[in-house]
This record gives C-alpha cells, structure tokens and sequence, in this order.
C-alpha cells in the first residue's frame, strides 16, 4: 500500500481528558494494522472544564514542533489526573520525559507562540460540529467518542477498509 494512500485520520482531543487517553488503545490499535499508510493527527479541542488542557495544547505543538508531538501527547495523557492536581508543571515534566527541549517548552507557553494553531483547531471543531473529546474525522465522517468509545475503531477500520478498494 503507497504511504498517505488512506483519508487521513484527525484525532480530536483534550489533553486533559480521560476518555481521550482511553481512546489511544485505539489509536495505537490502527497504528499497528496500519502503520505508515495511516497518517494519524492530534487536533486540539480542550474543553473549558479543563483548566489546563489549552495551555497542555501549546505544549503538545511545541512538542510536535521539535519532532517529539506523539511520544508527549500520550505521555501526558498518562497523567491526566496528575495535570488536573499539579497543572503547568506537569506540562514541563512530561517534555523533560520525553527529551524536549524544556526551556523551549516553557517559553513556548509565554510567548504564545502556539495560540493561533490551538485556536484555528478550536474554531474548526466548532464549525464542523465538535462538541466533546475524543472526536474522530476519517473521510467525510465524524464518529464522536465522547459518550462512548464502542465501535469506534470498527468504523473507523470499516472506513479505511472502503478506502483501500476504492
């Protein structure tokens, strides 16, 4: 199978949410039957319940910027709950993880540098019916896994699956 052959996958997520971490085995479930061809990407959604998911967003671009975006965002996701107690610091810790550069991390989350992304995603969301996380787009369609994650990957694959006869 020719690599980007397949619709792309946009992964909406609040980095903050615990059904978004749940919805990974998902997601590392396709990149295993998948791999390369499969062309996963995190879009950011965080909520307003959670006080820390945007500037956990900011984060995860920088950490995409320095070609580490995946290792951190399930690193993070990891500790969800330790986000929500300890908050920014945490954000820190988990580039540290994962080899960030930490410092660019930090300034990262002053300068801004990563506000308009996060917004642009944000906005998209909303425009596009996006109410909650985790939210899955593949071709023309939007499974949303906020209230259950059931089956998702089954349609997902049943989409992918269209795709590859197409």
């Amino acid at each position: 199978m020719i690599d980007g052959s397949l619709p792309r996958l946009e992964f909406w997520c609040d980095l903050q949410c615990p059904d978004c971490r749940t919805a990974l085995d998902d997601v590392r479930a396709l990149r295993a039957a998948y791999g390369e061809a499969l062309r996963i990407e995190v879009r950011h959604f965080p909520l307003e319940k959670h006080k820390h998911a945007y500037a956990a967003a900011e984060a995860a671009e920088e950490a995409f910027a320095q070609g580490l975006g995946w290792p951190f965002v399930e690193a993070l996701l990891a500790r969800v709950e330790d986000l929500d107690a300890r908050g920014q610091q945490v954000l820190l810790e988990v580039a540290r993880e994962v080899g960030a550069d930490v410092e660019e991390v930090d300034t990262a989350l002053i300068d801004g540098r990563h506000m308009l992304t996060v917004d642009a995603d944000q906005a998209e969301g909303r425009a596009i019916g996006i109410t909650g996380t985790p939210t899955y787009v593949i071709g023309r369609e939007r499974l949303d896994g906020g209230q259950s994650q059931d089956g998702l990957r089954a349609r997902i694959e049943a989409v992918l699956e269209a795709a590859k006869t197409s």
